[in-house]
């Protein structure tokens, strides 16, 4: 370095932002600190930039030491079985392939079996091993219903990586207890410093944490707050109410009631008439009996409605929407809403001791039958009771589609929910073989895996009609794809007939059968790998 580069290097300070100022300006605007205007200046910036720049790079200056980074928690669970972690590797080194269409081929999709992967290893309360967690919150991150279940395996290390890992930040918001500052549930005064001074999220995770823990005590927490909290926060804190959900919250939600917001009336009402016992729900069951009634004069008896005239301010405050959407009747409007409210139990008192499937089967005068149906399947799923549920599904062979009381897919699988495992599988079973399969996808959504073995063997039977009439095979490939997730593994040596490629029809999609034949193989190879999947979890168990 020249003695002129050396003298101004020394007579300049430091700072990277005052020499980049300097050079976006220009020298002939502004002259460089330490050296003189003329042609000399511009050198004199770059090699003061050229010595900051060395200094910047040579090392660094003295600093407080941070504080030494804690070793990971230990997880006390039982180690995966060797063969169980070779296959989690291999489930998370699997990717979706880039291209969007086309044939799937017969190769498994292996990152739609992680998570009954995950399922399976958490039951058994395995500890996830430690060279697989990366993979497995990279897996994560894009994947939110992967989630719990992932980060239950994962376990206390997952939270121990993500405090290290901006991207992987998200386990901290979704494992309860993952944030930096929340406090053990047994905690008081931690539970209440973060109630009062943490940030929204944080006071969401909280609550639903306690109330999962006690109900009580985390309804108690929101008491204290609840009326200097803001409108659209009350609406998230109350909504947590829903589990546990029991009698011992009613008097909160009737205080609720009378809340500036509309919005937070309509779902304390909503949770209120989710609870038969209350106060709002015999108030809703006088309003909507008065509107249903037997006319027994008739030949054959009948039920007859007569719709509220008007929404008072009563009834607005137990949560009924005084307008009306966009192309519906006022009255008819208020009348759904009355009877979704009511107890269920009001209707066999108040309709002449008759059952629900007999009070179902009754006619409804002035074309009134299909808003009460629909009024009594909202308030079936919203009370999950079993037996309307039942009586509204109807018979799975009956030859209306949607039964006497459901009117669309949506609302039969809704009432599908409220049944038992075995009863939902039957029925859907039942409605497979008298419909088809074109109708029944989100019905096989909402029933337990693995499936039953009459609804496998359904399933099975309608893939197998549908191959054999030359159907268009992409239109299964929904189904297929549950299958493969859903059928019980022991199916697939009955299913080894179907592997051929059978022969096409006339009038059948061109390339149909070799579409079916690698279906079949695809479900086969898929159905033998969750099998091994689940002996390698349980080595000491028989073979399922």
């Amino acid at each position: 370095m020249s003695r002129t580069t050396a003298t101004v290097a020394a007579s300049l300070p430091d700072h990277w932002e005052e020499l980049v100022t300097t050079a976006l300006l220009g020298t002939d605007r502004r002259t460089p600190p330490g050296a003189q205007p003329g042609p000399q200046a511009p050198s004199a910036l770059l090699d003061a930039a050229a010595a900051a720049t060395v200094r910047r790079r040579a090392g660094l200056r003295p600093a407080q030491p941070a504080e030494r980074l804690r070793p990971a928690p230990e997880d006390p669970r039982p180690a995966l079985p060797p063969a169980a972690a070779r296959r989690l590797a291999s489930l998370l080194a699997d990717r979706p392939g880039a291209s969007g269409g086309g044939r799937r081929g017969t190769a498994p999709d292996l990152m739609e079996l992680l998570p009954q992967w995950l399922h399976a290893a958490n039951a058994r309360g395995y500890a996830a091993p430690p060279q697989a967690l990366p993979a497995l919150l990279d897996a994560t991150r894009g994947r939110t219903d992967l989630r719990p279940a992932a980060l239950r395996f994962a376990g206390p290390r997952a939270l121990w990586l993500a405090r290290l890992n901006p991207d992987w930040r998200f386990a901290l918001r979704a494992a309860p207890g993952g944030g930096p500052s929340a406090p053990d549930l047994r905690d008081p005064q931690g539970i209440r410093r973060l109630w009062q001074e943490g940030l929204f999220a944080e006071r969401v995770t909280l609550l639903t944490a306690l109330r999962s823990r006690d109900a009580a005590a985390a309804r108690a927490l929101l008491e204290e707050t609840w009326a200097t909290e803001r409108a659209e926060d009350r609406l998230m804190f109350l909504d947590s109410l829903r589990a546990g959900l029991g009698p011992d919250d009613e008097d909160f939600l009737e205080r609720a009631l009378a809340d500036r917001s509309r919005n937070v009336r309509a779902t304390a009402a909503e949770l209120l008439s989710a609870l038969p016992a209350s106060a709002l729900a015999a108030r809703m069951a006088v309003r909507a009996a008065a509107c249903v009634a037997v006319d027994r004069t008739r030949d054959v008896p009948t039920i007859v409605v007569e719709a509220p005239h008007e929404c008072d301010t009563a009834m607005e405050r137990d949560g009924i929407a005084a307008k009306a959407p966009h192309g519906r009747g006022e009255r008819s409007w208020w009348f759904g809403q009355l009877v979704e409210a009511a107890p269920l139990g009001t209707w066999p008192a108040r309709l002449g001791g008759r059952t629900p499937q007999e009070i179902v089967a009754l006619p409804v005068a002035d074309g009134w039958q299909g808003e009460l149906h629909a009024a009594w399947c909202r308030a079936a799923v919203r009370q999950r009771n079993a037996e309307w549920s039942r009586a509204l599904l109807g018979e799975p062979s009956a030859p209306e589609a949607g039964g006497p009381g459901a009117v669309s897919l949506a609302e039969r699988a809704r009432l599908l929910a409220a049944l038992g495992p075995g009863e939902r599988a039957a029925w859907v079973a039942g409605f497979i073989e008298t419909h088809g399969l074109s109708e029944a996808f989100q019905l096989l959504g909402v029933c337990a895996v693995p499936w039953a073995p009459p609804l496998g063997r359904a399933v099975v039977d309608a893939l197998n009609i549908a191959r054999d009439a030359g159907s268009y095979p992409w239109s299964f490939s929904g189904v297929m794809g549950l299958a493969e997730r859903c059928l019980d593994p022991s199916e697939a040596s009955r299913l080894d007939a179907l592997l051929a490629v059978p022969d096409e029809p006339e009038d059948a999609a061109p390339g149909a059968g070799g579409y079916w034949s690698e279906a079949f193989q695809r479900l086969v190879t898929t159905l033998r790998l969750r099998g091994e999947m689940l002996a390698e979890l349980a080595p000491g168990e028989p073979a399922p």
